[in-house]
């Protein structure tokens, strides 16, 4: 199915849009830029503008001038209005599958968002953050530049965040922290029970990645270890 584009959207040189997707009036989505598949972009949303660094370049995108590290959204993706998602400095800024940014949120420059996330209204993520696969930030939570969130993290609305915040935690306050852990987000992965409560211990930073887990959860938590920066 062809896409659908509204005559106001403003779509400059250097981006690549797939099949089936939506993007509303006055749009603006600026190069290097890759949009996957059957994504729904609502008005007003701009994508691609030059990274909030005050020594950095500012190219004028929609006139053929680009810079930057670009941006990659994936598929199924939901982008209200007046989201900001910005050029990457020294990595693509990337939004993955089927995720839900809300009205207002903000995708810095570098910032790497996994499959599943969401963005409740008004969140800021700072650049350099990554977010990992099924974490749901609430509204108006603030998070410091090279933050990192676990995958499955529950972030409490007004939070502001800056320390790592565990896999499947809950997360909340000013300054933000972790007060227990995500059941829901557990028993959507088919986790409870036994396997449940030892993955209490693991979100407290007391033991390592439990076994038994389901083979997809494990595999998430394990990136995640990887990902981890050098200390």
């Amino acid at each position: 199915m062809g896409n659908r584009i509204h005559p106001t959207a403003v779509i400059g040189p250097g981006v690549e849009i797939g099949d089936d997707n939506v993007i509303g009036p006055y749009c603006v989505i600026l190069g290097p830029c890759v949009i996957g598949d059957g994504n729904w972009i609502a008005p007003h949303v701009s994508i691609g503008s030059p990274a909030e660094w005050r020594g950095g370049p500012h190219p004028v995108a929609w006139d053929d001038e680009l810079d930057g590290h670009g941006v990659e959204i994936g598929d199924r993706n939901f982008i209200r209005e007046f989201v900001t998602v910005h050029q990457g400095t020294k990595r693509t800024t990337r939004i993955g599958d089927d995720c839900y940014l809300l009205v207002r949120s903000h995708v810095g420059h570098d910032v790497t968002l996994g499959d599943n996330v969401t963005l409740s209204c008004a969140v800021q993520l700072g650049g350099h953050t990554s977010v990992g696969a099924y974490a749901n930030i609430g509204m108006g939570a603030t998070v410091h530049q090279f933050g990192r969130i676990g995958p499955g993290a529950m972030v409490g609305m007004g939070a502001s965040v800056r320390r790592e915040v565990p896999p499947f935690s809950i997360t909340v306050g000013n300054p933000a922290r972790t007060t227990g852990v995500n059941e829901v987000g557990l028993s959507r992965m088919h986790v409870d029970g036994e396997a449940a409560a030892t993955m209490g211990e693991y979100v407290r930073g007391r033991t390592p990645v439990p076994d038994g887990l389901p083979d997809a959860l494990a595999k998430l938590l394990r990136d995640w270890e990887d990902s981890a920066p050098a200390a």
